[in-house]
């Protein structure tokens, strides 16, 4: 409450016109604040979002773990793939927030996976903009 006091004064101490001019001051200086809180919460972000590559072995080819990850990934809003590598492991990519991708992790390290998970070896980074999650 206290910002928002503090938006309504510094746009009235900015008013030197008639009443429109004030109300659409004010209205200006409210969209400027809400659009630095945005972008502040946007650096914000941006900060946190990590790549995570995982590596899956076990009897994770042909019996739907890329489509599983791949829906776990979506729910959790991260992007990426799930690939089949010729050695039998699936290798997943997934890039957002550091707190999603670890939830994935936990999902591709839980028991409630299609086949069975041996061994998850994982690898953090940055990320590099992927923009959805696919099955390769």
């Amino acid at each position: 409450m206290t910002g928002d006091a503090v938006e309504s004064r510094d746009g009235d101490s900015r008013d030197t016109g008639a009443g429109e001019l004030e109300a659409g001051e004010a209205e200006t200086g409210e969209s400027e604040a809400g659009e630095a809180e945005t972008g502040e919460s946007e650096a914000g972000e941006a900060e946190d979002l990590v790549r995570l590559t995982a590596w899956v072995r076990g009897r994770v080819q042909g019996v739907g773990f890329r489509w599983w990850t791949r829906a776990r990934a979506l729910e959790l809003g991260l992007t990426g793939w799930a690939l089949n590598l010729d050695d039998g492991r699936v290798e997943v990519v997934a890039e957002g927030t550091r707190a999603a991708c670890e939830a994935l992790l936990a999902a591709l390290r839980s028991t409630s996976t299609p086949g069975h998970v041996a061994l998850v070896v994982e690898r953090w980074s940055t990320p590099r903009g992927e923009t959805t999650f696919v099955e390769r």
